[in-house]
C-alpha cells in the first residue's frame, strides 16, 4: 500500500481561514477543491434551482393535472435505500401538495429483478392506476414504460442511472443524466430527483394558485429523508449534494424528522442530536437496504412513511433483526468466498503482484440479495476487481446465475461487461452499472468463459501502478488538534464519496498491541509525544515498532471521559 498525502493549495486554506474557518477545517477544503468561503453555504437559497433539470416543469405540469383530476398515482421504486427513500418522499411530498391517491409498488428483487418491467406494469394497471411514477429507476426500462403506455397509464421516469442507446418512450423523463440536461449536479441520488420534481410541482401549483409563498407546503421537511438516501446511495458529493445532506442533517439534530427515522437512530444505538453522514452511510441506509436485500423493501418504505412513532420502533426492530441476518449470511459468504479467491492464485507468494487481475467467485449457496456486500468486501481486501455470483432463485430460472460486482479505480467496471458482451456474444444475458459498480446475469455452464473473459479484459487494462492500492491522505495531524471538541467538529462536517472524510498519515511508534474479539488489532500508540489508542479493524497482523499509518479520527467514551482514538485505514511498512 501506498499512502499519498493530498496536495493542499496554500491560497485557498488561507483564504477560506481569513474568512474564519478554523485552520485545520481551512487545509481540508482546501484539499477537496473548495476555494471560497460562499461554496460552503449550505443555505437552502443557495440549491441549484429546479428549472435547470430538464422535464422538471413538464413533470410539474403533468402531476399537478393529475391533482386536479383526482387520479390515481403509483410509485414504482427501487429495492434499496436510495429507491426506498426516494419513494417516501413522493408518497409524503404529492400528499403534501394534494394528491389523495398514492400507491406505490417495490419490484421483489428475486422474482422481479430491477426496474420497471412489462409484467409490473400490468400489475401496477392492475391496482387501478392512472399515472406510473418511477423513482431510482426507469431510465432503462424500454419495454416496461411501453407496455404501461400501451394499457392507457401515462409514465413519469424520474432516475439518475446513465441512459442506455434506447430513451424509453415515457410522457415525461427526468434525469440529469440523459441527453440535453444541462443540470449541474449530475451525481444527484434518486431521491434528490424526486424532490427535485416536487419543488417543481409547487412552484406550478402556486401558478395556478393552489396556495401562496406563505401558505405553501413546506417540502424541506423532506430533507432528512433525501439526506439519508444521497449518502447511502454513495453518490459523489459535490457541493449541491452536500447542501442537501446538510440541511437533512440539521433537521434531524433538531429533533425534525419522520418517527421512522428516529426509531432507526434508536435502534442503531446512535444519537440523532449528534447526526452524521457516517450514521446514514454505516448505520441506517444498511437497516433498510437489508430489507430489500433478505424480505422485502415494503417494511423500509413503511417505516419511513408511517407518522406512528410506536409502529415505526417495530418496523425499525423488525429491520434491526433482518440487518443481523444479513450480517451473518454475509459473513460467511465472504469467508467462502475468499478461500474460492484465494484458490485461484498463490496465496504464499509474497506481494500483490502474485494476484489475478480480476476475480469472479460462485457458489451455489450463496444468497443472492448479499452478492455486491460481499463482492465489496472482497475488493477491499484484494484491491482487484470482484464478480460475485449466486444461483437466480427466480422461477424457471434455475439454469442461470445473478453477479454483482464491485471495481477499483481505473477499471470501468460497465465499460468491461460491454467488452466482454462484444466478445463472447450470447454469455451475458444481461447486464448493467457504472464504472465502480455493475451487475449481470449468465448461464451457469457460461461461468468459466465468462471469469476467462474478464480476467482478461483486467490484465488488459489494468497496470502495476493502478493495481497498487493507494489511500490519500491529509498527511500530518499536529498534535494541538488531537481533542474530543475538535474530532466532533469533524464529524458535524458533510463528508462521502468524493469529498471524503478526515484521514491522516504519519509515522507512529507502537507501544503496544492485542487481539480483540479474535479479529480486531488494538493498539497504543505514541504520537508526537503524545499517547494515543488505536484500534485496526478486521485485522490481525502484528505491526513493527515503528510504522506509518493512516488514520481517521473518532471519540472513545467510557465511564464519563471522551478519548480521541485513532481507526486505523493502512499501513505503509
Amino acid at each position: 500500500m501506498k499512502i499519498i498525502a493530498r496536495d493542499v493549495p496554500p491560497r485557498a486554506a488561507w483564504a477560506l481561514e481569513q474568512a474564519g474557518l478554523h485552520p485545520l477545517l481551512a487545509r481540508l477544503y482546501a484539499a477537496r477543491g473548495v476555494q471560497r468561503h460562499e461554496e460552503l453555504d449550505d443555505g437552502l437559497a443557495r440549491l441549484l434551482p429546479p428549472a435547470g433539470l430538464l422535464g422538471a416543469e413538464a413533470a410539474a405540469a403533468l402531476l399537478a393535472d393529475a391533482i386536479a383530476q383526482d387520479l390515481r398515482i403509483c410509485i414504482v421504486a427501487d429495492y434499496d435505500c436510495d429507491g426506498a427513500t426516494a419513494c417516501a418522499v413522493g408518497v409524503r411530498g404529492l400528499r403534501m401538495l394534494g394528491a389523495r391517491r398514492v400507491d406505490y409498488l417495490v419490484p421483489d428483487r428475486v422474482v422481479d429483478g430491477y426496474g420497471l418491467t412489462a409484467a409490473i406494469a400490468e400489475r401496477v394497471h392492475a391496482r387501478g392506476c392512472d399515472l406510473l411514477l418511477t423513482v431510482d429507476n426507469g431510465i432503462a426500462s424500454v419495454e416496461g414504460v411501453a407496455r404501461a403506455r400501451a394499457l392507457g397509464m401515462r409514465v413519469l421516469v424520474t432516475d439518475h442511472h446513465l441512459p442506455g442507446p434506447l430513451l424509453p418512450q415515457a410522457d415525461v423523463l427526468v434525469n440529469p443524466n440523459q441527453p440535453g440536461c444541462t443540470f449541474e449536479s449530475k451525481s444527484i441520488a434518486g431521491c434528490g430527483v424526486m424532490f427535485y420534481v416536487l419543488l417543481a410541482l409547487r412552484a406550478e401549483l402556486r401558478k395556478r394558485g393552489a396556495f401562496d409563498v406563505a401558505s405553501q407546503p413546506r417540502l424541506d421537511a423532506l430533507l432528512p429523508l433525501v439526506a439519508l438516501g444521497t449518502v447511502a446511495d454513495v453518490v459523489r458529493l459535490d457541493a449541491n449534494n452536500r447542501r442537501l445532506v446538510a440541511q437533512g442533517l440539521k433537521r434531524i439534530r433538531a429533533g425534525a424528522m419522520p418517527p421512522g427515522v428516529a426509531a432507526l437512530f434508536s435502534v442503531a444505538g446512535r444519537k440523532a442530536a449528534a447526526a452524521t453522514t457516517f450514521d446514514f452511510g454505516f448505520a441506517l441506509g444498511p437497516r433498510i437496504n437489508a430489507a430489500g436485500r433478505l424480505a422485502d423493501m415494503t417494511l423500509g418504505i413503511e417505516c419511513l412513511l408511517t407518522e406512528d412513532a410506536a409502529r415505526a420502533a417495530v418496523l425499525a426492530q423488525t429491520l434491526d433483526a433482518i440487518n443481523r441476518e444479513r450480517r451473518e449470511i454475509e459473513g460467511g459468504m465472504r469467508e467462502q468466498a475468499l478461500l474460492a479467491a484465494e484458490a485461484l492464485f498463490d496465496a504464499d507468494a509474497a506481494g500483490a503482484e502474485s494476484l489475478p487481475p480480476a476475480f469472479c467467485v460462485f457458489d451455489a449457496g450463496f444468497h443472492e440479495g448479499v452478492v455486491g456486500i460481499v463482492a465489496s468486501r472482497l475488493k477491499d481486501r484484494l484491491h482487484r476487481p470482484v464478480f460475485v455470483f449466486a444461483a437466480s432463485a427466480a422461477p424457471g430460472k434455475e439454469h442461470e446465475i445473478k453477479g454483482s460486482g464491485r471495481s477499483i479505480p481505473g477499471f470501468h467496471l460497465r465499460d468491461a461487461l460491454d467488452l466482454v458482451a462484444k466478445r463472447h456474444p450470447g454469455v451475458l444475458l444481461k447486464f448493467g452499472g457504472h464504472a465502480m459498480a455493475a451487475g449481470c446475469t449468465l448461464a451457469r455452464a457460461h461461468f468459466e468463459v465468462f471469469r476467462t473473459a474478464l480476467a482478461r479484459v483486467a490484465d488488459e487494462w489494468l497496470d502495476a501502478a493502478t493495481l497498487t492500492r493507494r489511500i490519500e491522505t491529509d498527511g500530518p495531524l499536529a498534535p494541538e488538534y488531537c481533542r474530543a471538541e475538535l474530532v466532533d467538529t469533524l464529524h458535524r462536517e458533510v463528508w462521502g464519496q468524493g469529498f471524503a472524510a478526515p484521514t491522516f498519515s504519519e509515522e507512529v511508534r507502537v507501544l503496544s498491541q492485542r487481539l480483540i474479539g479474535e479479529k480486531h488489532l488494538q493498539l497504543k500508540l505514541m504520537h508526537q509525544g503524545q499517547p494515543v489508542d488505536g484500534i485496526w479493524f478486521g485485522h490481525t497482523e502484528a505491526l513493527p515498532a515503528q510504522v506509518k499509518l493512516a488514520f481517521r479520527l473518532d471519540v472513545n467514551e467510557w465511564r464519563g471521559e471522551r478519548k480521541v482514538q485513532f481507526l486505523v485505514e493502512g499501513v505503509e511498512f
